[in-house]
């Protein structure tokens, strides 16, 4: 019989498992100060997209959704970095965001200014905008079941404490002290991880699989292993033992919550994992495969194309 208070906390470390695995921390930010009317157009990035109003308003717009509102004190993720506009105002052209000419401040904070001189600086709009490190190479499910944009509006009245983060960042944003880039960068980093686990905690949207998993601590204790070292040896009574079950009732309760067996969901982690490897990291074929516990290339090569479909040295030469 598991203790509930133990299930608790195995599932809060579970979250906890998922959220450092999202290596979830600003890569690059950008102060932008604008004058109405405005419109900025940012492309596909291959990291999330986080933006914070830090004075004016904005609307957010994405493809196949209604404009999104924003205001001072507002923040947004978008996990996948789909592409999208901020405009002041509906229909107003909008300037691709690498266009700009931004001021660096330090390696990974820069201003942008784009305002109209004879203006009240008190009319402009202030956005902090960053590029994060969100693609979670061992939870790649996690990041497929994110809806387009995470609002934090939809988390304040569960998570109170956000607003005295969400006012500091007003504040640095206004004010320009030492250090506020740093401060900045730091803070939206958090608000960021808030909204992932907010929507982690909420059910995420009622999905289900990966997710469901991670809520039910027998599992969840199997999976964070499974990510941990994708490379061991990996077999159904390993996993079970972790369990604290069968063979059979693992392999049953496993595919039926995640959707897919224990050890197909085992060789797409691997494989996941190793596209990043051949084309972020540029690693080796073979070192790829020894580090993920194939005996052999060909088998790894095998598998690789099974499920990502081309083989991993094509996928490597592509990424140059």
């Amino acid at each position: 019989m598991f203790d509930r208070n133990t299930e608790s906390a195995e599932s809060h470390d579970a979250v906890t498992e998922v959220l450092l695995g999202m290596r979830l921390r600003g890569a690059r930010y950008w102060r932008l100060r604008l004058s109405p009317p405005f419109g900025v157009d940012f492309p596909r990035g291959d990291g999330a997209r986080f933006h914070f109003v830090g004075q004016g308003e904005a609307l957010l717009i994405l493809p196949g959704l209604p404009p999104r509102p924003m205001k001072a004190g507002d923040a947004v993720l978008i996990p996948r970095g789909e592409p999208h506009q901020i405009l002041s105002a509906p229909r107003v052209a909008a300037r691709h965001f690498d266009s700009y000419t931004p001021e660096t401040r330090c390696p990974s904070f820069a201003e942008i200014k784009d305002c109209d001189a004879s203006a009240c600086r008190t009319r402009d709009t202030t956005i902090l905008t960053g590029v994060m490190e969100l693609d979670l190479v061992t939870m790649h499910p996690l990041v497929a079941l994110m809806p387009e944009a995470m609002a934090v509006s939809a988390l304040l009245e569960r998570q109170p404490e956000m607003h005295a983060i969400l006012a500091a960042m007003e504040v640095e944003m206004a004010e320009d002290r030492p250090g506020s880039a740093g401060i900045l960068a730091r803070l939206a980093d958090v608000v960021a991880a808030l909204i992932v686990r907010g929507w982690i905690e909420c059910g995420c949207d009622s999905a289900s699989g990966v997710i469901t998993a991670l809520r039910d601590p027998r599992l969840a204790r199997v999976l964070v292993e499974l990510h941990k070292e994708p490379g061991r040896d990996w077999d159904i009574p390993a996993m079970a033992s972790l369990m604290g079950v069968s063979r059979s009732a693992f392999a049953d309760r496993f595919a039926a919550v995640v959707g897919v067996s224990p050890l197909r969901y085992v060789t797409d982690l691997r494989m996941r994992i190793a596209a990043e490897w051949l084309t972020r990291e540029g690693l080796a074929v073979a070192t790829v495969a020894h580090r993920l516990g194939y005996g052999s290339q060909a088998a790894f090569t095998r598998a690789f194309k099974r499920v990502i479909g081309v083989s991993p040295g094509n996928i490597r030469k592509r990424a140059g």
